[in-house]
């Protein structure tokens, strides 16, 4: 068969819609389940891919802005510095029927902007957010399908397994800090889970190590690899350049850099890709 091809990624909703907290929940000691819905976002859909991302909205301190809110208007009337910051999630879930949507944060005390204020949220909190993006989802048609990524990857992983095909062949590598940041996750009967404990060692280093020593199954693979930029390129090349997985059948992407902040990663991300693609030899299917 010939490899299976990347879905093509959504444009999402350019409009910033008001999000409210139905729901919070402790998943993990560092992982937080929010849970929004409604009438603010009766315009949101999502289903089409399982990684859909939105941008969420965080108001700089002290910034008043129009009311009924306008992403473009804000841009062209107020400085740099009062442009509500952005931060890029995953739609764990999305239910139309009832319009709740759910997204998982990564929380580390009071590091970072998003994180911090999902553990602060409480039911009746609002947030505005523009999307959905997104650009995979699992083919039916892949001999086998390959998943890797940390724990910002996590709920893209979640979402794919539950779209895979009943008899779908899976090998899928989650790494975490450790054993309490295990979630139970749906996985098909031939799909294979393992979770590898990060501890005190670099992110993604077990990633790497495992992907390399799994013995590929025939046929052509699908391949969904998403987290910190720096394994996310060591994996990129061995699997282009040693495993010759086709481009075509790979999606791939640094979620975060270690030592930056979303902003930071958003402005430097397209000369890193430039970088990446120079020295592995060509682009892949990548999400913002």
């Amino acid at each position: 068969m010939t490899p299976p091809g990347p879905a093509r990624r959504g444009r999402g909703n350019p409009t910033a819609l008001r999000a409210r907290v139905r729901h919070v929940e402790r998943l993990t000691p560092h992982m937080v389940r929010v849970v929004f819905d409604g009438e603010g976002l009766s315009g949101f859909n999502a289903g089409d891919y399982s990684d859909h991302y939105v941008k969420l909205l965080f108001p700089a301190p002290g910034a008043v802005y129009p009311e009924p809110f306008d992403l473009g208007r804000v841009r062209e009337e107020l400085p740099r510095d009062q442009w509500p910051r952005m931060r890029t999630y995953t739609v764990r879930r999305w239910d139309a029927r009832t319009r709740e949507l759910t997204v998982d944060f990564v929380v580390h005390g009071d590091e970072g902007l998003a994180g911090p204020w999902a553990a602060r949220a409480r039911p009746g909190d609002e947030l505005l957010l523009v999307g959905p993006g997104g650009g995979y989802v699992p083919d039916p048609a892949a001999d086998w399908h390959l998943l890797a990524g940390d724990e910002s990857a996590l709920p893209a992983i979640a979402a794919a397994l539950e779209r895979l095909p009943a008899h779908a062949e899976a090998h899928v590598f989650v790494e975490v800090a450790g054993p309490e940041e295990e979630l139970e996750l749906f996985c098909p009967a031939k799909a294979e889970l393992r979770w590898l404990h990060r501890g005190a060692g670099r992110v993604g280093e077990q990633l790497v190590s495992a992907v390399r020593a799994l013995e590929f199954p025939p046929g052509h693979p699908q391949v969904f690899v998403h987290g910190e930029a720096g394994y996310v390129k060591e994996l990129r090349g061995l699997l282009l350049n040693e495993r010759n997985v086709p481009r075509e059948g790979l999606s791939i992407s640094g979620y975060w850099r270690a030592g930056q902040d979303e902003d930071g990663w958003q402005e430097s991300k397209r000369q890193w890709n430039r970088q990446v693609e120079a020295e592995q030899d060509g682009p892949v299917t990548e999400t913002p």
